[in-house]
């Protein structure tokens, strides 16, 4: 029965999704009983109240936490694992249902959007220890550190996150939400002055559209923006888009989902275990779809630092490589 004996603490956004992580919870919970899963569900009341339940429960003895959210859910729920101080992160085993609107992060592990899939990942028992990167970052002048999960978006990424977040408390949300606002919001937003350190090696310095640094594969509910990012590597996989005129993207939008971006002229790929960015003037920082604070940014990862549920197809293909 793989992981499903266990017993679960189950972390419920009920707004995830445009409402779906309440709407969609009762069929869920059938799920989860029909396997066997022994849940113990909890709904968030406010930002970063997963965090705070994650501490709780790791606190009380829970060793097994499943998010039913999306990927900011699973960002808090990450960075409570390690705020707590009972185990090490990697000695709790975390899973997801996503009903999120992007679920980059399940994307990335082969967990499907359909509910019986993600739930059958826990009875087949597959696990895989992923890498999570740490950035600390400026914020009312004071510096701070968030840990990421999946991937971080400095610039033109943080401004479209900015843009989705105030629509999104509007009531606004579609499939299309992120794709839509990236080309609006490419009208709005002004290249900036950036220098990139790749392991103490400078890797850039002049203006910068969009830069993103990953963990895993997607991010914007389906965008590659890091295609060659594997997460278990020690790696930082980093993305770097110069300024590139707005028919020289609408023309080559493609490449953004089928793995190609780096066949776009304006782009430039890098590898490392820490990056530092510094900007004039500061530019946003945003990690797994939150935004967090400024420029100047320093990244580094924590190898192999969490142990996930994964599908059995990304589990076969983990082990072949």
């Amino acid at each position: 029965m793989g992981f499903a004996e266990e017993k679960w603490f189950v972390v419920v956004n009920p707004v995830a999704g445009g409402g779906r992580g309440l709407d969609h919870f009762p069929l869920i919970s059938r799920l989860l009983r029909e396997v066997g899963v022994h849940a113990e569900p909890v709904f968030t009341e406010h930002k970063f109240h997963a965090v705070e339940l994650t501490v709780a429960a790791v606190k009380e003895g829970y060793r097994h936490i499943l998010v039913v959210g999306g990927d900011g859910t699973l960002h808090e729920v990450v960075n409570g694992l390690f705020i707590q101080q009972e185990v090490l992160p990697n000695e709790v085993l975390l899973a997801i249902i996503p009903v999120g609107t992007g679920n980059d992060w399940a994307r990335s592990f082969g967990t499907s959007n359909r509910y019986q899939d993600a739930v059958r990942n826990l009875v087949d028992g597959e696990a895989f220890l992923q890498d999570v990167g740490q950035v600390s970052y400026e914020e009312s002048q004071f510096r701070q550190t968030r840990y990421v999960a999946n991937v971080a978006g400095v610039g033109f990424d943080a401004h479209v996150v900015r843009q989705i977040t105030h629509q999104e408390k509007l009531g606004y949300k579609s499939r299309w939400h992120y794709t839509l606002n990236l080309l609006r919001s490419y009208f709005g937003y002004k290249s900036t002055g950036i220098k990139v350190w790749v392991d103490g090696k400078r890797f850039f310095n002049g203006l910068v559209f969009s830069l993103a640094l990953g963990i895993c594969k997607y991010n914007g509910g389906g965008i590659q923006q890091l295609p060659n990012a594997v997460a278990d590597d020690g790696m930082w996989d980093l993305t770097l888009v110069k300024p590139i005129h707005f028919w020289h993207v609408l023309f080559r939008l493609r490449y953004l989902y089928n793995g190609g971006i780096y066949r776009i002229g304006h782009v430039r790929h890098a590898r490392g275990e820490k990056i530092r960015i510094e900007s004039s003037p500061e530019v946003s920082l945003e990690a797994d779809g939150e935004l967090l604070g400024e420029t100047p940014l320093e990244f580094s990862i924590l190898p192999r630092a969490i142990k996930v549920v994964v599908s059995k197809e990304f589990a076969a293909s983990a082990k072949a490589k």
